[in-house]
């Protein structure tokens, strides 16, 4: 029998945009206007496209035994619960770290770099 191959799912991060609370750039900046030659509607497209993969991930990571790859090197295996809706934190069951298990637990998203899941 074959094993499974474990898929990478990395976590991207855009930059704190010019009001300090959304993220990504105004598409009125000449940086956004010169990264995407003022086509915006393409642009809009593609970002609710990579959205709606990034939730059907999510979705699919459901229940399922997830590793996570923390900074510093660290990992944990976890079974994956839910995500917030402003990817601040990730909501798990049966977290076993090299100190135990724990029952539940939020990993923060700032502290994943990636996390992987069998299909």
């Amino acid at each position: 029998a074959t094993m499974p191959v474990l898929v990478p799912v990395g976590v991207l991060r855009l930059p704190r945009g010019p009001d300090g609370c959304s993220r990504g750039f105004s598409p009125t900046s000449p940086r956004f206007q010169a990264l995407l030659g003022g086509d915006m509607v393409v642009a809009q497209g593609v970002r609710a496209a990579l959205r709606q993969r990034y939730l059907r991930g999510l979705a699919a990571a459901r229940g399922r035994p997830t590793r996570f790859c923390l900074r510093a090197g660290v990992q944990v295996d976890a079974v994956f619960g839910a995500a917030d809706v402003e990817a601040v934190a990730f909501q798990v069951d049966a977290l076993r770290t090299p100190l135990g298990v724990q029952a539940a637990a939020l990993l923060r998203c700032a502290d994943v770099l990636a996390y992987s899941f069998l299909l």
